[in-house]
């Protein structure tokens, strides 16, 4: 009885399974001859076949037809441009489906382009050169009520450019040589840049960067980096490339909203933060609204210097802040001091365990010129309120730091405390 029974459920499982089978295969056939699809093949037929008034005749009025990297348009107008140029410029040409995929109402289209570039049109602007070409793409098709709405498309443009002799064949000795004079720029580029990433201190690293060897610090915080300070806009690539390394840029934090200390925030795409009173700077002029005109006060030779940097090198342009920071508030392990003078919101950042102190310009340890110096008060010139940038350094100095890393330069070590006072007190 026992094994009349077993018997009679593995064959009611064998059932269960076949009719499973045969509900998926009904899908799946469903899916491949959907109206979706059949719209997508009709559409790549019509360019196969030249007929452009058949293709344009797919689309919906307005919808985005998006080549990366080389149109994006809408229909009907945009779409019937851009497919009678492809003919125009590939008289010959065949589009071949290879693949499908779809699911609702997205239609991804796996293809093949083979013709000669023999014009008269131009392809992407360059014009035609007789050579054979053959690509492969995805379309990424998203249809409704019979009609393309949008297109989202990628193609190999790389292989053309070689096809065509923009670039050179791959593997060869141009390629090798065009490939070697990159290089020998991107070195270049990163000497007169900034430097790697160096450990400083407990989970913080520093970039300094030129203009001005201005510091960005990098601290490790929850698998990603909290950035401190964001020094001149020449920087963008080396802090970018220190972050991507340490987990990712999550947020940056302003020590102020000076130009030379916002300058990589604009490019990074993360939520940027200050104290409340420097949001007016950060989004604005950077400084300059109670800076004197044309910076005057400088030498003359200086000031002109200056205000080609400020516009060409060290600002990035005004940054939306994001949110606030106040005193005692917490950031990755440090805590929030407010140092006003130099700028009215500038904040410093503070860690009790290690006695470190991030203080942005709080303080410099460079003249004018860029030259290595005691701590010293600011150029009064570039302060909101020079006597209170005073008062601020002497606030910093009653932390008794261990070290004192500011926004330019080489940090204060040893006895930070009297040195500090010292700068302070100097006239």
């Amino acid at each position: 009885m026992a094994d009349r029974e077993s018997a009679s459920e593995a064959s009611t499982k064998v059932q269960q399974v076949a009719a499973n089978m045969q509900q998926a295969a009904a899908s799946r056939k469903r899916i491949s001859g959907s109206r979706t699809e059949s719209v997508a093949r009709r559409y790549f037929a019509a360019i196969d076949a030249h007929d452009l008034q058949e293709a344009v005749a797919l689309w919906a009025d307005g919808g985005r037809e998006h080549v990366r990297g080389q149109v994006d348009v809408l229909a009907p107008e945009g779409v019937r441009e851009f497919i009678g140029a492809l003919i125009g410029a590939v008289p010959d040409l065949s589009m071949q489906v290879i693949s499908t995929t779809t699911e609702a109402d997205r239609c991804g289209v796996q293809w093949r382009l083979t013709g000669t570039f023999a014009g008269p049109g131009q392809l992407a602007g360059v014009a035609a050169t007789g050579n054979p070409i053959e690509l492969e793409g995805f379309d990424l098709l998203r249809i409704d009520d019979g009609l393309i709405q949008s297109n989202e498309a990628f193609s190999d443009t790389a292989t053309f450019a070689r096809q065509i002799g923009m670039l050179p064949a791959q593997g060869s000795g141009a390629e090798q040589r065009m490939t070697g004079a990159f290089n020998a720029k991107t070195r270049l580029t990163a000497r007169l840049g900034a430097g790697a990433a160096e450990l400083v201190a407990q989970g913080v690293w520093v970039v300094q960067g030129e203009p001005g060897r201005c510091n960005v610090y990098l601290i490790e915080d929850d698998g990603g980096v909290t950035l401190f300070d964001a020094g001149a806009r020449t920087m963008t690539r080396a802090v970018a490339s220190a972050g991507a390394k340490l987990g990712g840029i999550r947020r940056v934090v302003l020590g102020h909203g000076h130009t030379d200390h916002r300058g990589v925030a604009p490019a990074l795409g993360v939520p940027v933060l200050c104290h409340a009173d420097e949001v007016q700077d950060a989004e604005g002029s950077g400084g300059f609204r109670y800076w004197p005109d044309g910076l005057a006060g400088l030498p003359t030779p200086m000031r002109q210097f200056h205000r080609l940097l400020h516009r060409y090198a060290w600002d990035g342009g005004p940054v939306k802040i994001a949110g606030t920071l106040g005193e005692g508030d917490e950031v990755a392990g440090f805590s929030v001091v407010h140092l006003p003078g130099h700028a009215p919101g500038l904040i410093a950042l503070w860690r009790e365990s290690d006695r470190l102190a991030l203080s942005t310009d709080c303080f410099y340890t460079l003249d004018m010129w860029g030259r290595d110096c005691p701590p010293r008060v600011p150029e009064p010139l570039y302060n909101f309120d020079t006597e209170q940038a005073r008062a601020s350094i002497r606030k910093l100095a009653a932390l008794e730091p261990a070290a004192a890393w500011p926004g330019h330069a080489r940090p204060v070590t040893g006895n930070v405390r009297s040195q500090l006072e010292r700068a302070a007190d100097a006239g």
